[in-house]
């Protein structure tokens, strides 16, 4: 493998923009190639960014022999066919959360990336950030001691008009798979699947949810109350509680820049991890660093971990009868 890495975006959406600027920003990442559904979407992409190859189909993309990873920027409804299209064609694959629409298809995309011995992440963005890293560091000393509740939020105001994908269900749309899965991720990070849920949603007039609000109990009793939406911007905060302390995660605690340790015997102490780009670039250099190592997946975001999470949020969409179309 060349020092540089090459990548291919599928896709050109908003976020696959997003993506393409922290790859330009990491000296050892070579934005290789874009594709899209039309060669015109993807000539325009490739010019803003100056890419020199642009494919008109996500199978050209992929069959680009040079080609070694693939980020997934897809809507939620295509994450798990574009996967494994790219694994199919022998491709490393970072894909967008939500992993697929349900455990089932991320189960799919997981066994054949085994099966191919190629590397597969989700690409949960928060995981890669300095300042969860550095959570985990009074998390395991003990310094709030042990563990027991998690409060987060992840709302935003959208409107039907402007973003019809959070609301069609053709497209996964609701607020659990866009944002849910964050603070449903967070509480697997820290807590592990959970044991029992108990939630419940209001449900739009599209049929997805634009509210909701989940208790996860876990293995040790620990809780996680969390709550997710599209049509209402709340805190975006995180708060982690122990028996003798706790731990705030500032707003806006999933693309988190500085927390607040709390003790009951000590002075709290605040600890501030400037952005040096949109935040992007931390994923994208985990993916690297694991294929340098020879990694099939990262510690830092599990395959088995994403499909426990893809089996919590089925869980929570059976509570309130949501189905997709595609299910």
């Amino acid at each position: 493998m060349n020092n540089r890495i090459r990548w291919g975006i599928l896709g050109t959406g908003k976020i696959a923009h997003q993506f393409a600027v922290a790859l330009q920003r990491l000296p050892d990442a070579d934005l290789f190639a874009a594709g899209s559904r039309s060669a015109e979407s993807a000539a325009r992409f490739a010019d803003e960014f100056e890419i020199s190859r642009r494919y008109g189909s996500y199978a050209e993309l992929v069959g680009d022999p040079e080609i070694e990873v693939v980020y997934i920027a897809t809507p939620h409804s295509c994450h798990a066919e574009n996967s494994r299209l790219a694994l199919k064609a022998g491709k490393a694959v970072l894909c967008e959360k939500p992993f697929a629409i349900n455990a089932a298809q991320a189960h799919q995309v997981i066994k054949l990336a085994r099966e191919r011995e190629l590397f597969l992440m989700e690409a949960m963005w928060t995981r890669c950030f300095p300042l969860i890293k550095k959570l985990r560091e009074p998390l395991l000393s003990g310094a709030i001691g042990e563990v027991r509740q998690l409060t987060a939020d992840f709302g935003f105001r959208a409107e039907y008009q402007d973003e019809p994908r959070l609301f069609g269900p053709e497209f996964g749309g609701g607020a659990l798979l866009d944002v849910g899965v964050y603070p449903v991720s967070l509480a697997s990070m820290l807590f592990g699947p959970p044991t029992r849920i108990v939630s419940t949603a209001n449900l739009g007039p599209t049929g997805v949810d634009e509210e909701a609000a989940m208790i996860l109990t876990h293995g040790r009793g620990q809780l996680a109350i969390l709550h997710t939406a599209i049509r209402l911007e709340t805190a975006q905060e995180a708060i982690i509680t122990g028996m003798s302390g706790r731990i705030r995660i500032l707003s806006p605690w999933w693309r988190p820049v500085a927390m607040i340790l709390s003790r009951d015997v000590k002075p709290d102490e605040r600890f501030d991890f400037p952005l040096t780009g949109n935040g992007y670039e931390y994923e994208a250099q985990e993916v690297m660093d694991c294929l340098r190592s020879g990694q099939l997946e990262s510690p830092l975001m599990p395959l088995d971990e994403s499909l426990f999470i893809m089996q919590t949020l089925d869980a929570i969409r059976a509570q309130w009868g949501l189905k997709y179309p595609m299910e």
